[in-house]
């Protein structure tokens, strides 16, 4: 047997090998899997069954805020009014905010952001960006990522239809302060620092404008 047939029986060999080990791991298709059951026979307490699980708690809800709390009472009301209302994917679009504001702000961009930021907020940021702007300074700042949020609050005003939801984040960022001669005044650009930010956004209910709006800042 000359070396290239040899080669060819060890590779066949090893190659048995892994598919008997990734069988064993992974499992296999042919012939485990069971015959779909039957369809149950129709119950005439079926209805029944549907309406308690129908009628149990939103997990929506409950799931970023305690049941029977005043913000869990509030975000079912946003959802009475709206029904597509979502709590989940308001989050994730709160999440993409938090980067898309904070790096506006901290770059000094943030005039394509008005929609998304209510009027006197919008004024206090230009008038931070302003300030800094005479000053001479600047700062690059770096989005790392979003370490942790969460709902802390949620309001809802049934006369007006307004809504309030209250989030808390710890971002992670890289920022410098450079003055007008483009030197680091404040900062270190390859430290990483955690940031802590408690965002209130607001939106009518029901209303036609889909856009929540940032209302208030703090920390």
């Amino acid at each position: 047997m000359n070396s290239t047939i040899l080669e060819l029986v060890v590779l066949a060999g090893i190659a048995v090998f892994l598919i008997l080990r990734l069988r064993s791991v992974l499992g296999t298709r042919d012939g485990f899997e069971k015959p779909p059951a039957p369809a149950p026979a129709s119950r005439p307490d079926r209805q029944r069954d549907f309406d308690v699980i129908e009628g149990g708690p939103d997990h929506d809800i409950i799931d970023h805020v305690p049941e029977g709390s005043s913000a869990a009472k509030a975000l079912a009301e946003m959802k009475r009014i709206e029904p597509s209302f979502n709590v989940g994917e308001f989050l994730s679009g709160a999440r993409g905010a938090y980067e898309m504001i904070l790096m506006g702000f901290d770059n000094g961009q943030i005039s394509d952001l008005k929609p998304f930021i209510a009027e006197d907020v919008y004024e206090t940021f230009e008038q931070v960006i302003a300030h800094r702007e005479e000053q001479g300074l600047r700062i690059e700042a770096e989005f790392i990522g979003v370490r942790d949020m969460k709902l802390s609050d949620a309001t809802f005003d049934p006369q007006t239809r307004r809504a309030e939801v209250t989030v808390s984040y710890v971002g992670e960022l890289t920022s410098v302060v450079k003055n007008a001669e483009g030197e680091i005044v404040e900062g270190d650009p390859r430290a990483i620092k955690k940031q802590k930010d408690v965002w209130t956004y607001a939106r009518i209910m029901g209303s036609d404008d889909p856009n929540w709006q940032l209302s208030a800042t703090d920390e």
